[in-house]
C-alpha cells in the first residue's frame, strides 16, 4: 500500500489502529490540517470478522468526510427479520434504515482518503505508549519512537496493547467466538436478518458485488464440542431452518471462514493513561444489536471535534478534554450498550427468547421501538 513519506517522527496526533474509528479520526483531523500518523499492523484491503451492516445515522458524517459508501457498491437496507431457535419468524421495517458494505472495501476506501488528506500511514505494531510532561512517546515493533500531543487508541476488540496498559477487561477470559464468510446465493438485497441458534446467532445481509455476508457468534464452550466449523454448522447452526437454507443453497466466496476468538463485551474505560479510546477499544455493543460499525464511526466524530478544540485552544486543559470525551461518549452510547447487553442476555435464554418473539408477533409495533434502543439519530455536524 502506498504511504505518505514523512521523515519527521513528531506529530500532533498519533492514531493506533486503522479500522473504522482510526481512519475516520485520521480523515477528520487531517481535513483541518493536523499532522497525523496512523499505525496499522495489516495491509489494506483485508477482510475482517464483522456484521457489515451500518445504520444510516452515520451518513451525514461520512458525507462530511467526503466518503459516499454507495459509490463503492454499498446496498440500501430497509427491512429486518428475526428468528428464534424454534424457527419462529418476525419481520419489521428498520426505523432509520441502513446499508451493507464489506470492511474489505470500506476500510480500503477510507485509507485512500486518509492518504489523500496527507495522513502518514505506517504498517507496524505499536508496542507501548508513554506519557510524560504532556507529551506521548509511542514505540513500535520495528524499534521506532514517535511523539505527539494526542494519542487515539482505536485498536479494536482486543490487542496486545490492552495487556501492556493492564486494562481491566483484558484480565478476564471471554467465551465468545466469531465466524464470517461471504457467499453467493439468493437473499433479498434490502434485508438484514438475525437468525438464532442454540448458543449463538448469525447476521445475514448483502454487501457490494452481490455477495452475502454471513457472520455468526457463538459460545466457545458450545463450539469446542465439535471437530471443526463445518461439523458445528451441520449439527448446531443448521438447526435454524432459515440458516440451513441460506448456507446449503449458496456458494462460498472465501476459501476458508474467518474467525476471531476472545470477543469481550466487558465494560471498558474511554480514557487509558491519557489515551483517547475510540471504537471497540472504548466499548463494544453486542453484535446481536448489529450497530457496532456505526458506533465506531460516530465515536471518531466525537473524539475528533473535541481534539480539534483542544489543539486550537478552545478546550484549555487535557483534563477538560478527557472529561468532555467521557461525558459525550457515555451520553451517546451508554444507554445503547446497556440495552444491547440486556437484549443479548434475554436471547441467551431460549425459553425467554421464544416467549419474546410470541409477544412481538402479536404486537409487531414493539420491534422497531426495541431496535431504536440500540441505534442513534442521524449525526449532527
Amino acid at each position: 500500500m502506498q504511504q505518505v513519506k514523512n521523515t519527521s517522527k513528531d506529530f500532533e496526533v498519533i492514531i493506533i489502529g486503522g479500522g473504522l474509528a482510526g481512519l475516520c479520526n485520521a480523515i477528520h483531523l487531517s481535513k483541518y490540517g493536523k499532522k497525523v500518523v496512523l499505525f496499522e499492523k495489516n495491509t489494506y484491503p483485508r477482510h475482517k470478522v464483522c456484521g457489515e451492516y451500518i445504520s444510516n445515522e452515520v451518513l451525514p458524517y461520512l458525507d462530511f468526510l467526503e466518503i459516499n459508501p454507495f459509490h463503492f457498491g454499498a446496498v440500501h437496507i430497509e427491512d429486518f427479520q428475526l428468528s428464534t431457535t424454534n424457527n419462529k419468524l418476525i419481520s419489521a421495517k428498520l426505523p432509520l434504515g441502513g446499508f451493507g458494505i464489506s470492511r474489505f472495501t470500506l476500510d480500503f476506501q477510507l485509507s485512500k482518503k486518509a492518504l489523500q488528506n496527507g495522513v502518514t500511514i505506517i504498517q507496524d505494531t505499536v508496542k507501548n505508549s508513554f506519557f510524560k510532561e504532556d507529551v506521548f512517546t509511542v514505540t513500535t515493533k520495528k524499534n521506532e519512537a514517535f511523539t505527539a500531543k494526542i494519542v487515539i487508541g482505536a485498536f479494536g476488540k482486543r490487542s496486545g496493547l490492552d495487556v501492556v496498559l493492564q486494562r481491566n477487561f483484558i484480565q478476564k477470559k471471554s467465551p465468545y467466538l466469531g465466524v464470517k464468510i461471504h457467499v453467493k446465493g439468493e437473499f433479498p438485497e434490502q434485508r438484514v436478518a438475525l437468525h438464532n441458534f442454540k448458543g449463538g446467532y448469525c447476521g445475514v445481509s448483502k454487501v457490494e458485488k452481490d455477495a452475502i455476508n454471513l457472520c455468526y457468534i457463538t459460545n466457545f464452550s458450545s463450539f469446542k464440542k465439535y471437530k471443526n466449523i463445518d461439523d458445528f454448522q451441520e449439527q448446531v447452526v443448521y438447526q435454524n431452518t432459515f440458516l440451513k437454507k441460506i448456507f446449503r443453497n449458496s456458494t462460498p466466496i472465501f476459501r476458508q471462514p474467518l474467525t476471531i476468538s476472545q470477543i469481550s463485551f466487558e465494560s471498558k474505560k474511554q480514557i487509558e493513561n491519557h489515551m483517547i479510546m475510540c471504537g471497540d477499544a472504548a466499548g463494544m455493543i453486542h453484535p446481536l444489536c448489529g450497530n457496532g460499525m456505526s458506533m465506531a464511526i460516530q465515536s471518531a466524530q466525537i473524539a475528533s471535534k473535541l481534539i480539534l478544540n483542544y489543539l486550537e485552544g478552545t478546550i484549555l486543559t487535557r483534563t477538560q478534554l478527557e472529561k468532555q470525551y467521557i461525558r459525550q461518549w457515555k451520553k451517546e452510547f451508554g444507554w445503547r450498550l446497556k440495552a444491547g447487553h440486556f437484549i443479548a442476555k434475554l436471547f441467551r435464554n431460549n425459553t425467554i427468547a421464544n416467549l419474546m418473539l410470541q409477544v412481538l408477533q402479536k404486537l409487531p409495533f414493539l420491534l422497531p421501538i426495541i431496535i431504536k434502543q440500540t441505534h442513534g439519530k442521524p449525526i449532527k455536524l
